[in-house]
């Protein structure tokens, strides 16, 4: 499955446990990244600052479902499913 541009699922539903510039502590589950764009774009995309955990999501239907919201209630599931 191809990433559904300006979706940014992946960017507010699950947390982010290591930096991101501007958010040391990273970010917790529901917050929106600092770097999401207003049209839902990553905006350090391609970049090294870019987290590890980010570059290396991939978009499957199972986690990302057909819409935006639909990948927004899957994501935060998971999130709760897992959270520690």
């Amino acid at each position: 499955m191809k990433c559904r541009e300006g979706c940014g699922a992946c960017c507010i539903a699950p947390s982010i446990s290591s930096a991101i510039p501007g958010m040391p502590e990273g970010k917790p589950a529901g917050e929106r990244c600092l770097h999401l764009s207003a049209q839902n774009l990553c905006q350090l995309f391609g970049q090294p600052q870019r987290p590890a955990v980010c570059g290396g999501f991939k978009a499957e239907v199972d986690v990302c479902g057909s819409d935006r919201d639909e990948a927004i209630r899957l994501i935060g599931w998971l999130e709760r499913m897992t959270a520690a």
